[in-house]
């Protein structure tokens, strides 16, 4: 692996064209599944560099083929949220588009993806102009609609097993409020929650408010149910054990005086395992039905699922490579051990659909003297330098881990 600092030396050199391309993804953020002209940005510079690219399920691929040896995946996604932008930066996005329902909402790059395309793009690069120091297949995966959950699996359905050599290893990045810019944090085992939402609509019997005796109440039958939920975590689950259940949002009525017909409740569950969220899942039905009945609701509850999130769950064999290789490239005072987090990725259903091992790390994105913001807050906005050199060492040293001579 002697050859693998004197490439990673060489990245610095790299951050003219990677800053103006991150400018440009940031000032111009496309919704999940509608990222049409950031997916055609990337094919064309994947094929500048030589790679064969793939579209599929809204994805780009990139597969450069050198010798025998493994093949590495390594993924960023690229959508963008519906959020706007209050950076104040001179790049920062006046972007608006219609989303799923219709409705014309402002579009930010809140959640770093765009950081993500560029550092997997200079990983790219790197590995196309350095193919004297490895040797076997790389797959550069790009992904829509992480957001949203659709984009993985969209890949998925479309085929991409069947189109790609099967990877040895799977790998990908996440920049992060923390830690601080320059220093990234990995993890074996569970590193992302699952998570799903869902829509709960709960009927009662509308009535004029002077005559409550003669209607049936969905907002107090929505109250009962979210003050009983409470219970579900702190009574259901073990104290050791991770879960949320979240009331997002309760909607019903519109006016003072009139007792409306329905109510619409919107939950989010996250847990550290499958078997954990289902508990979960399972004690929020089993409540919501039972609360209808007492409140002699004239329907049953309807129940909507969206938003499912698989649990990250690294391999301790490829994270230990992967590791070793930050530490040597990063310097072992700059790869901290990151507790779970519980955020949620789609990232694994990739390497689940090929039967995989993967491993998936956080890099920080703000300096010491910035005020450093969570993912998705309107004002995200992470240090251009030294975040970018660092993810795209990051992405280099990792994969180099498993292709290098």
């Amino acid at each position: 692996m002697t050859a693998v600092p004197e490439i990673l030396r060489s990245l610095p050199g790299e951050a003219g064209w990677q800053e103006e391309l991150y400018k440009h993804l940031h000032a111009n953020p496309e919704l999940s599944m509608q990222e049409t002209e950031t997916a055609a940005e990337i094919t064309r510079r994947l094929e500048e560099h030589g790679y064969t690219t793939h579209q599929i399920g809204g994805g780009v691929v990139g597969v450069l083929e050198n010798g025998p040896g493994k093949t590495v995946l390594f993924r960023a996604d690229f959508d963008a949220l519906p959020v706007k932008e209050e950076t104040g930066l001179d790049y920062a996005s006046t972007v608006t588009a219609e989303d799923a329902e219709g409705n014309t909402v402002p579009v930010m790059h809140a959640c770093g993806h765009d950081m993500h395309v560029t550092t997997a793009l200079g990983a790219a690069k790197s590995m196309a102009e350095n193919k004297d120091a490895w040797s076997g297949t790389y797959l550069a995966l790009f992904q829509p609609g992480e957001e949203t959950a659709e984009g993985a699996q969209s890949m998925v359905d479309a085929g991409l097993v069947s189109q790609l050599p099967t990877p040895d290893v799977a790998l990908s990045q996440h920049v992060l409020a923390a830690p601080e810019a320059g220093k990234v944090a990995i993890t074996d085992g569970a590193a992302l929650s699952t998570a799903v939402s869902v829509k709960i609509t709960v009927y009662g019997k509308g009535s004029h408010g002077s005559m409550p005796h003669l209607g049936v109440d969905p907002v107090v039958l929505a109250a009962a149910i979210v003050t009983r939920l409470q219970t579900v975590v702190a009574r259901e689950i073990a104290p050791g054990d991770f879960g949320v259940v979240t009331v997002g949002s309760l909607q019903a009525g519109s006016k003072a005086n009139i007792i409306p017909d329905h109510a619409v409740l919107r939950i989010n569950f996250r847990a550290y395992s499958e078997e954990i969220r289902q508990t979960l899942v399972d004690a929020v039905e089993r409540i919501v039905r039972a609360e209808c009945e007492a409140a002699r609701s004239p329907r049953e509850p309807e129940f909507e699922y969206s938003d499912r999130f698989p649990l990250t769950n690294n391999s301790t064999e490829v994270t230990d490579v992967v590791r070793e290789a930050l530490q040597a490239a990063l310097g072992e005072e700059n790869v901290l051990p990151m507790s779970p987090l519980t955020a949620s990725e789609d990232f694994s259903v990739v390497p689940d659909a090929f039967g995989t091992p993967y491993c998936y790390w956080g890099f920080g994105g703000f300096t010491a003297d910035q005020d450093a913001v969570p993912n998705h807050n309107p004002k995200f906005a992470p240090a251009i330098q030294p975040t970018m050199t660092t993810g795209t060492t990051a992405a280099v040293a990792a994969v180099m881990a498993f292709l290098a001579k």
